[in-house]
């Protein structure tokens, strides 16, 4: 393999000293301790979302959110939490503090990132290194230098200092008792410019005794062909653990990270979801489970695999940050299935149409029924719905022909599962499900001007519910949500269920936007009843026409899904 062209050193930095000649002795573990943790796993999952996947434009987590997504790290299995940097960041200072009283992890060690002592001031009289300690983590981990035009240029000192500098404050934090790890950032950038500096950076800190040295592509520029050329390059020079630390700036970090792990390391960092700065950071749910299920080691405790899905979204909530639908192997799209052909395969076998098994991630399949689906989709569809529509050609036909007329008219059913319920309902029983019969309905939009440009939006329903007449007037933050307040309100005596749904996201979307304000328009809405959510599809001439049909569309599927009969 090729580690890629080595840039020319030319005047960005002084000649190589003699004195960076790579020392080729073997480093010893003998004074670092055995992994008290590791068990029978192949490699160690360290996270950084507390601390590197909290760098992310537009995170920002309370100490709170940082405890709650510790337990859920915790819960899923990782070896490793990086709660953040305490001494520098208050609010990391206090995570460790409540971490200690609060939170009892069962599989995670609980580790302190920090920086090296400071140039010419020793280990125990940096102020941050001191925090380090006080943190209580029983492990910390030192991010230091490995490109020596970093040492030079951003450190500004010397080479011999910076090693010097790496030695004095892993030895006294293990005089200390706590277990070591060194993050050399920039390292491939600083290996592909200075490879004898580079390595001197890594053997350094495990004689000194870090029991991880950990590689970082700081930049996120490396090619997997580069990391494993490389990381096998240092493989060859020392006996100690290394790891891999990937940034995603040229989409390859979980690629890199796997490539890492295939040339010798085996200790992988990364963040749930990819988060992270700029582009964010490897995704180490889809680098554990490409690991574990394409190459058969083992990172995760017995079952924790197949709680990936579960715990990432979980996280997201914590974050609000929406899940990635397409995210490989926990989006909700990561086994969505819409084409037909691929439809009659899977209703054969569903291995022929996806790389593992759902389940196995804590994922499950979908058949996402559209304008490309054939009989089979349907039939697959309904069986995931809970019916058996096996054998019912006519009944699949009529479907079939409905979603493709639908489709064509501006609806969409692959993000509208509910819509597509109530349509398939509609062609067994040949009647709409009803639990009310709308007379009419209308809303009014007032501005106001004189009152500060004050908008009141106010809407009146008129419906029946069994042998009663009602009239509901309900006003709103704009017209849609007076309208789902005047329906609530006219419906809650006769259904009381309806007062625990929610509208938990709306969508719009213009078709055929060349004719402007005249274009067919679609809106998707999602509800929830506060333990499921479910998605409906309506479409109309203009907003309020399509949102009172997705709205119908979704108060009648809440009731439904709740066993409610019509009054």
């Amino acid at each position: 393999m090729d580690a890629g062209p080595t840039p020319s050193r030319g005047n960005n930095r002084t000649t190589p000293r003699a004195s960076y000649a790579v020392v080729r002795k073997k480093a010893t573990m003998s004074t670092s301790p055995v992994p008290a943790d590791s068990g029978d796993l192949d490699v160690h999952v360290y996270d950084t979302t507390l601390r590197d996947g909290a760098q992310q434009e537009g995170m920002n987590l309370s100490v709170g959110d940082k405890l709650a997504i510790a337990a859920l790290l915790d819960e899923l299995g990782v070896g490793f939490i990086e709660g953040g940097w305490p001494g520098a960041v208050p609010k990391d200072t206090e995570f460790f503090a409540r971490m200690d009283k609060e939170v009892e992890l069962s599989n995670a060690a609980l580790a302190a990132f920090g920086a090296t002592r400071k140039v010419g001031v020793r280990p125990h009289d940096d102020p941050q290194v001191r925090a380090l300690l006080d943190s209580g983590a029983s492990v910390i981990t030192l991010v230091a230098k490995s490109d020596i035009r970093h040492v030079e240029r951003a450190l500004r000192t010397t080479g011999e200092e910076n090693l010097a500098m790496i030695a004095e404050t892993v030895a006294y934090l293990r005089e200390a008792d706590r277990r070591v790890f060194v993050d050399v950032e920039h390292f491939f950038d600083g290996f592909r410019f200075d490879p004898s500096y580079a390595l001197r950076a890594v053997t350094t800190a495990f004689e000194a005794g870090a029991e991880v040295v950990a590689l970082c592509d700081t930049n996120g520029g490396m090619l997997p062909i580069w990391v494993h050329e490389i990381v096998g390059k240092v493989r060859a020079e020392t006996d100690g653990r290394l790891g891999i630390h990937a940034h995603n700036d040229s989409g390859c970090a979980i690629a890199n990270s796997i490539a890492a792990v295939e040339a010798g390391a085996r200790h992988v960092q990364g963040c749930v979801n990819g988060y992270g700065e700029r582009t964010g950071n490897a995704d180490l749910l889809s680098v554990v489970a490409n690991l574990e299920i394409k190459t058969g080691r083992t990172l995760l405790p017995a079952g924790g695999l197949s709680e990936i899905t579960r715990i990432a979204h979980a996280i997201s909530e914590l974050t609000n940050i929406a899940p990635f639908a397409r995210q490989p192997y926990i989006g909700a799209s990561a086994f969505a299935h819409k084409a037909g052909l691929h439809a009659s395969a899977i209703r054969v076998d569903p291995d022929l149409y996806q790389h593992v098994d759902p389940r196995a991630v804590g994922n499950d399949m979908r058949m996402l029924v559209s304008d490309m689906a054939g009989r089979a989709s349907i039939e697959l569809k309904g069986r995931e719905l809970g019916f058996d529509l096996a054998g019912q050609g006519d009944l699949l036909g009529r479907v079939t022909n409905r979603v493709k007329d639908s489709e064509a008219n501006g609806y969409t059913y692959d993000a509208a599962d509910a819509s597509f319920e109530l349509l398939l309902r509609e062609e067994m029983d040949g009647k709409r499900l009803a639990y009310f019969e709308v007379e009419s309905w209308r809303a009014i939009v007032e501005h106001t001007a004189s009152r500060g440009d004050v908008v009141d939006a106010e809407a009146t329903v008129k419906l029946r519910t069994g042998d009663r007449r009602v009239v509901s007037t309900g006003e709103g933050n704009g017209p849609v949500n007076a309208l789902d307040h005047a329906l609530r309100q006219a419906l809650v005596t006769a259904y009381p269920d309806v007062e625990a749904f929610d509208l938990i996201d709306y969508k719009v979307r213009l078709l055929d936007s060349s004719h402007g304000t005249d274009a067919i328009t679609r809106v998707l809405i999602e509800m929830t009843d506060g333990e499921h959510t479910w998605n409906t599809v309506g479409v109309g001439p203009n907003i309020l026409e399509a949102s009172w049909e997705a709205l119908v569309d979704s108060i009648t599927f809440g009731l439904l899904r709740s066993g409610v009969r019509p009054a």
